[in-house]
């Protein structure tokens, strides 16, 4: 590895850590953009459609929440539950071994743990499989709430988690295979 890659390795490790230590969501108010009347009927009718997810992540993990601010934004109503400890939580769910991540939320029946974008999201509920639901293991940069300052998305891949615990493939991003 060059010194030039590994540096930039080392900053965008420093990024992705950096974002997962900022404070409890409730302490990343922005400053409120007004909306129009419209803009928040809208927001309220795709709400009303879209089935609500509830989160369980760390109090401290910033990356969780940017991750719950792109569901929002999506329209999905959104319950977030801060806790010391979600590894229960997840063997409860199902996570495979070797396949979680950082915050494990639940929605419509199915269990999405990490960073999936929410297209995929959108996909699993529109297609319905037999599984216990997606997860993209880690924490890739440019995935939603790892974004990186230069727009760079690394390869990754989300992946079914079957009834059996097995996972496969289910969608790529940040390569020639992005779907």
């Amino acid at each position: 590895m060059s010194h030039a890659a590994g540096r930039s390795l080392l900053l965008a490790i420093g990024l992705a850590l950096s974002a997962c230590a900022r404070p409890p969501e409730t302490a990343l108010a922005a400053t409120p953009v007004p909306a129009t009347a419209s803009a928040s009927a809208h927001q309220s009718a795709v709400a009303d459609t879209l089935p609500r997810v509830l989160v369980h992540k760390s109090p401290t993990c910033g990356c969780c929440g940017l991750w719950v601010d792109r569901l929002r934004q999506a329209g999905f109503p959104v319950e977030v539950r801060d806790q010391d400890n979600i590894h229960p939580i997840k063997q409860r769910l199902g996570i495979p071994f070797g396949k979680g991540s950082c915050h494990t939320a639940q929605i419509d029946g199915y269990v999405i743990e990490g960073h999936v974008p929410v297209e995929d999201i959108k996909r699993l509920l529109a297609e319905r499989p037999q599984a216990r639901g997606l997860t993209l293991p880690g924490m890739p940069a440019g995935s939603p709430g790892m974004e990186m300052p230069d727009g760079r998305v690394e390869p990754y891949t989300v992946e079914l988690i079957a009834t059996d615990g097995s996972t496969r493939p289910f969608a790529q991003h940040g390569g020639a295979g992005s779907r």
